[in-house]
């Protein structure tokens, strides 16, 4: 296999619309993560659980949701970044490849914001390849700050030689981002502008899977009324050559 498929989303935790019209949409977005086809599917704002969305959705999966929307045959990995008064959520990984290892970091800036990165290390064939699901917070001083500290984290804990993506919200508006990554040694795909946000009408794009050590080939985002009612991001799937 010379061709990675790697996919971000982030799934506003399952549930769409607000107060008494709020939907559940995690049964959906089962259907739609297989429908991306991708080896790794890259997924923010994951419920682990929330006891008061429990009691109102009659069909709240038993299961956390990273294990729920894992394809049969996938590997499910998660992380809580976040605990609420009523229960917690963070980021997922989701592999056709074995997962050798796990880590965590916190990256939250401030008290407002819990957020914290994971780190996946992948046995794909004969090759390791680590991967890293963020979500990046709202303010702009932040972003760049957490950026720093993902440098730091990869120079601490993954060999230079070693292929890495890094992929998820960026909550990076008009790209500015870009050549903070760039400078690290990351590159992703440049082709036609797309944009992943808000999803019903797409803007802007605030989703990216980032690589060193691995070439960008394509870029492709899933458009149409199935896609924007399931969350307010639309996916984001691209493509690298080792």
């Amino acid at each position: 296999m010379s061709l990675l498929r790697v996919a971000t989303y982030n799934i506003h935790k399952g549930v769409q619309g607000m107060g008494p019209t709020r939907r559940l949409e995690i049964h959906n977005l089962g259907h739609g993560v297989e429908q991306l086809d991708a080896d790794i599917v890259c997924l923010q704002e994951v419920r682990k659980l929330h006891r008061r969305e429990e009691q109102y959705f009659t069909r709240w999966p038993e299961l956390p949701q990273a294990e729920f929307l894992c394809p049969e045959g996938y590997y499910a990995v998660y992380q809580t970044n976040a605990r609420t008064k009523h229960g917690e959520h963070g980021n997922a990984l989701l592999s056709r490849w074995p997962v050798v290892s796990q880590g965590h970091e916190d990256m939250s800036d401030h008290r407002f914001e819990q957020r914290g990165l994971l780190h996946v290390q992948l046995q794909v064939r004969r090759r390791t390849v680590h991967v890293i699901v963020l979500h990046l917070g709202l303010i702009a001083g932040s972003r760049v700050r957490q950026l720093e500290r993902l440098a730091d984290f990869i120079d601490r804990e993954i060999p230079r030689t070693a292929p890495v993506l890094v992929a998820g919200d960026f909550n990076d508006w008009g790209g500015k981002l870009r050549p903070v990554m760039n400078n690290h040694g990351f590159k992703d795909y440049q082709g036609e502008r797309i944009a992943t946000y808000p999803s019903r009408l797409p803007l802007t794009q605030l989703d990216y899977v980032y690589a060193r050590g691995l070439k960008p080939s394509g870029v492709e985002v899933p458009r149409g009324r199935i896609w924007w009612r399931m969350s307010d991001h639309l996916p984001l799937i691209a493509e690298f050559k080792f």
